[in-house]
């Protein structure tokens, strides 16, 4: 392989970048929904425990909202899998990836939600202190930081402009 090669990328049919970009997306896929399906494992049960009906009300619609959102990210997280089990055969890869990948991305932006609900309905009921929204903001900065910030800046700062063939 030529400097040259290196540089312009694979050399593979759209058929098989499909093939490989599916691959991918799925491994993705599976690191998020394992997170996703615990946290939602733990929060379905919280509400069989004593103490959740001991609890201020605006906490108990915390927890319904926490609930629901962890709903909505399940079924954006198992999408892909859906989608691709109900197009196999029809010859509309390439279509099933991007909207696989967008259900993906919807999955992660609606993991963040369900994430910071579950914090902050965490940290109201350990603590009752006036700083947990302030806590509360500084993960979500940091979860933005490292699951869109590093990789926008990654694409952009290493993603070479396409040669004009």
């Amino acid at each position: 392989m030529t400097e040259d090669d290196r540089h312009r990328g694979r050399h593979e049919t759209e058929e098989e970048r499909a093939d490989r970009m599916w691959g991918e997306l799925i491994q993705e896929v599976r690191v998020a929904q394992t997170g996703v399906q615990i946290l939602f494992g733990f929060l379905l049960t919280v509400v069989f425990y004593p103490k959740y009906g001991q609890l201020p009300d605006t906490d108990q619609h915390i927890y319904i909202v926490t609930v629901v959102l962890g709903a909505c990210t399940t079924g954006a997280l198992i999408g892909p899998v859906s989608l691709h089990r109900l197009v196999s055969g029809r010859r509309v890869k390439p279509r099933a990836v991007r909207l696989a990948a967008r259900l993906t991305f919807l999955g992660l932006v609606l993991l963040l939600a369900t994430m910071t609900s579950a914090l902050l309905l965490i940290l109201r009921v350990a603590t009752h202190d006036s700083y947990v929204p302030w806590l509360v903001a500084a993960v979500v900065a940091w979860y933005l930081v490292c699951w869109f910030g590093l990789p926008l800046w990654a694409g952009r700062r290493h993603t070479t402009a396409p040669e004009n063939r």
